[in-house]
């Protein structure tokens, strides 16, 4: 007789890395700190009509290519200097695939792209 309904499936547990041991492991750098706020407080004058550009939020919608996406954010950084009189452009990606149910669920939860879905390496 079946006298529960939890966890009917579950093979095994892993413990993930906690978001404190992730950002240890690897540190935002100065310049990576100073891009991610000097944008925020542009979006932020932007959106109050402080400042009167235009956010520009571009993808790709998820990355499956790290080299590639590398090479895209590149060209998209320059682009994003030569408008920045007119522009703030940011670049908006996930590295997992939330929605999706079936097949490649992204770079967090198979950051090796085999199928070994190491996730606390992604």
């Amino acid at each position: 007789m079946l006298t529960t309904t939890d966890d009917l499936r579950v093979k095994e547990l892993k413990v993930l890395s906690t978001p404190d041991e992730v950002m240890r492991e690897i540190p935002r750098s100065l310049t990576a700190t100073r891009t991610v706020a000097a944008s925020r407080n542009a979006i932020h004058s932007i959106l109050t009509g402080a400042d009167d550009r235009l956010v520009v939020i571009v993808g790709p919608c998820s990355i499956h290519d790290p080299v590639a996406a590398v090479d895209y954010a590149s060209r998209l950084a320059a682009l994003r200097e030569a408008l920045a009189d007119r522009l703030e452009i940011v670049m908006r990606v996930y590295f997992e695939k939330p929605r999706t149910t079936v097949g490649w669920k992204g770079l967090i939860n198979d950051p090796d792209l085999d199928g070994s879905f190491n996730i606390d390496k992604g």
